[in-house]
């Protein structure tokens, strides 16, 4: 896939889109706020991963060598507090929810960022920087802690709008009556008992949330760097106090693009731990198969908010079903013509493997569609919809044809034809991480095992059932086979008749169908926080 557009990208510090231009022409650097280690991800986490990896997948995609930092918090005021509950080792808690974290990664099809960094291994560079700011004057210790002095950072809200004066301590940050200014946040926690801790020039103690990432961004892209991304409520306080605290550490400090994803909501109130009343990536993936989540994450704009339904999401696992068997259907179609034959037939002629002209047109669509919507800010949500969804249609329509007996060169064209459009359909589904290492069997094979289990029905029972029905129809007791149809469908089964034979496939739920209309928002930018 050639790209002819330029990538716009939304930049939440000048709040509009801006052509994307790297520092160093090829090379791409991105740093990506990661979890806090101390339970199960929820669709928050998921969401946020899926948007950068989709990024992360592009700017490959347009030829460029990205290093990707993604972080991990392994120490936290969080995790002591949820291992103290437990009777575990923070330490050993937190390790154990990075590794779990990794696996739910895999199953979305998230690629392995360049580097995953942890607090724990970066304490000696956290505590290089935190030395810095003190000799710049920026931040101060008292009784072991050690703070950031905001009055010293001039351009402290350029990001979020925040005013200094309306920092309110209690609100949004620590109430501590040694704080020069209510404002001031920590750098450096000194130690409690019980707790883990470093030595510094301080006393024993351990960083503070925010330093983390100003460190480990400069140990891994230097001070300056292309990108730099989380989830839209990170831009204040975290992203807005590692400004001040890169700057303070290095006047040189600068990240072009600063992007922030949208809140996945419930009940459009922000899904969180804190609140909660969110899911995790696991409970989801227990009964819909991760692709299908993926497909719901990335069916609204990644700085939209997306809300959370059961019925979005059955709509997701229909949508890749179709396009999986869509993509087995054409495997199975092409198999009995020999590749060979196709090659000798361009041996001879290379007009008797031209695509056709709908095939062309069709390919063309697809792709200019793609690049078109991916270079405006990655506009994924109406990618698997027109162009993308007409190429399936293509597909199928082409493998009924290639049923029927024809000449070779038309046999041949349309092989072909067929061929190139599923390839184009493929790279479409690998670029958005969509395209899984798996055979689409398999895959197909993984959804209806999902979906027996949300139905609460194994694969005998459905046999079963079709049995009944068969025989309630050969005894023209329609009334009962009508009925055990619409059961199953009520459950997410769905009945087809092909010839003298029954299959299944998943199905959205009867009483879903109407709920599971996807509704594609307009992103909006973030909002520059009020001043109260």
């Amino acid at each position: 896939m050639a790209n002819n557009e330029e990538l716009k990208l939304y930049n939440s510090m000048t709040q509009q889109k801006e052509v994307f231009k790297s520092r160093i022409p090829g090379k791409v650097s991105m740093y990506v706020c990661g979890v806090t280690s101390y339970d199960f991800s929820h669709l928050g986490h998921a969401r946020a991963a899926v948007a950068f990896d989709i990024l992360f997948r592009y700017l490959q995609h347009l030829g460029y060598e990205v290093t990707y930092v993604r972080n991990f918090t392994d120490i936290d005021d969080k995790i002591i507090r949820r291992a103290n509950e437990i009777g575990e080792d923070p330490l050993s808690l937190s390790s154990r929810f990075c590794e779990e974290y990794l696996v739910d990664m895999t199953d979305l099809q998230c690629l392995i960022p360049t580097h995953q960094p942890r607090v724990t291994d970066h304490v000696e560079q956290i505590k290089d920087m935190i030395t810095q700011i003190i000799e710049k004057d920026c931040a101060y210790a008292v009784e072991g802690d050690v703070f950031f002095a905001v009055n010293k950072s001039p351009n402290y809200g350029q990001l979020s709008g925040q005013r200094l004066e309306n920092n309110r301590a209690g609100e949004r940050v620590a109430v501590d009556s040694r704080k020069r200014n209510p404002a001031d946040f920590a750098l450096w926690k000194a130690a409690k008992p019980g707790e883990p801790s470093w030595e510094s020039p301080w006393g024993p103690g351990r960083p503070g949330w925010h330093i983390e990432c100003s460190a480990m961004s400069a140990q891994y892209l230097t001070f300056k760097f292309d990108i730099h991304g989380g989830g839209i409520d990170l831009i204040f306080p975290h992203h807005e106090n590692e400004i001040a605290q890169s700057c303070a550490a290095c006047e040189e400090s600068s990240v072009s693009y600063w992007m922030h994803n949208g809140h996945v909501t419930n009940n459009n109130e922000k899904m969180s731990k804190s609140l909660g009343n969110f899911f995790t990536i696991r409970q989801i993936t227990e009964r819909y198969h991760p692709l299908a989540l993926r497909h719901f994450l990335i069916s609204a704009h990644y700085r939209s908010p997306l809300n959370y339904s059961v019925s979005q999401l059955e709509s997701s696992s229909d949508a890749v079903f179709y396009i999986y068997q869509t993509l087995q259907d054409c495997e199975d179609a092409l198999l009995p013509f020999q590749e060979g034959s196709l090659k000798e037939g361009a041996g001879q002629n290379a007009n008797l493997v031209a695509i056709t002209a709908d095939a062309q047109k069709c390919i063309s669509r697809l792709h200019e569609d793609f690049e078109t919507k991916m270079s405006d800010d990655l506009n994924t949500s109406p990618l698997l919809t027109g162009a993308f969804q007409e190429a399936l249609k293509v597909v199928n329509g082409s493998l009924g044809m290639l049923k029927k007996k024809q000449q070779k060169k038309q046999q041949l064209s349309l092989i072909r034809s067929v061929t190139e459009v599923k390839k184009e359909v493929t790279e479409v589904l690998r670029i958005l991480g969509l395209f899984p290492p798996c055979t689409c069997a398999e895959v197909l094979q993984q959804l209806k095992g999902k979906a027996l289990k949300r139905a609460g029905l194994t694969e005998d029972d459905v046999m079963s059932l079709i049995e009944d029905r068969a025989v309630a129809r050969k005894s023209q007791d329609f009334k009962k086979s009508d009925q055990i149809r619409t059961d199953l469908s009520a459950r997410g089964i769905a009945l087809m008749d092909v010839g003298k034979e029954t299959v299944w496939r998943p199905c959205v739920p009867v009483e879903n169908e109407e709920k599971a209309k996807t509704v594609v928002e307009e992103p909006t930018p973030p909002p520059q926080a009020a001043s109260s």
